[in-house]
């Protein structure tokens, strides 16, 4: 596995399982296996963030998040997106995310469906480091993971503030930071 920035964040790239395709700033093309929809997991729920812009997440939430809350996902982050974007041109992205992925924990895997626990920190108050962890869900649909979107359409439906990563798997480098 390596690791590679994404406008502030680095990911996790393996030749083996995936993405083999990251055009156009998306990611897809994962293989039919746990590391597959570990990768898939963390590819598509970062890239279906307003920091983006929508010519990011508008392309990942429709082509690769599914599920009834997909739609209210997607005006959400449109939603979130027009609030923060400012005098920003329509589409530019908001910045640089500073955000470290710190590990994650298998809820369930199968080779159709998936369930983890993704393990992000980032900067809080008075220099303070603030953990939250994210339940992913996946099934594989069309020869790839797709993402089935979170509880009310908002991935902090899904998330929860907690003190240490400890209990989780921890990526390796800690989430590619040398």
């Amino acid at each position: 596995m390596t690791w590679r920035d994404y406008h502030g964040v680095t990911l996790p790239y393996s030749t083996a399982d995936g993405p083999h395709s990251t055009g156009g700033d998306l990611a897809s093309g994962f293989a039919r296996t746990p590391s597959g929809a570990l990768l898939a997991a963390v590819h598509v729920a970062v890239r279906a963030n307003a920091q983006w812009g929508p010519k990011v997440f508008e392309p990942t939430i429709t082509k690769q998040v599914i599920g009834p809350d997909a739609p209210t996902l997607l005006a959400a982050t449109r939603q979130l997106y027009d609030k923060r974007r400012g005098k920003l041109h329509d589409g530019a992205a908001l910045g640089r995310a500073y955000v470290v992925l710190e590990g994650f924990r298998w809820q369930g895997y199968s080779p159709d469906t998936a369930s983890l626990d993704l393990v992000s920190a980032g900067p809080g108050d008075s220099d303070m480091t603030v953990r939250a962890v994210t339940r992913i869900q996946l099934q594989w649909q069309n020869d790839d993971w797709r993402v089935i979107a979170p509880p009310g359409g908002t991935w902090g439906g899904a998330a929860a503030s907690i003190a240490s990563a400890d209990g989780y798997i921890r990526f390796p480098n800690g989430g590619g930071r040398s």
